[in-house]
């Protein structure tokens, strides 16, 4: 199974679950990624592009494995920082 996801990645947790309310409530992921993510994919609004198994830390890989396409995630926190997350695809 591989994924495509967007991530927006911050420093704050309180920040973190303002934009996954903001995103789950319809704002523009890509947007919300270009403005706040301290990630350097925010310039592609968040994209990280295809991946598979082992590319990504474990709560990252275990959230994108739960979520559906379309959906966003709760805050999930790594020892990068706490990131929202949008599932844009999968496949086998």
């Amino acid at each position: 199974m591989e994924w495509k996801a967007s991530h927006i990645l911050v420093s704050d947790r309180a920040l973190a679950q303002e934009l996954s309310r903001k995103a789950k409530q319809g704002a523009d992921f890509a947007s919300l990624a270009r403005e706040n993510s301290s990630c350097p994919s925010k310039s592609s609004g968040g994209d990280l592009g295809w991946f598979g198994p082992g590319k990504m830390v474990q709560a990252f890989e275990y959230a994108c494995k739960n979520l559906g396409v379309g959906s966003i995630s709760d805050v999930v926190q790594t020892q990068f920082g706490y990131h929202v997350i949008k599932v844009t695809g999968k496949r086998d």
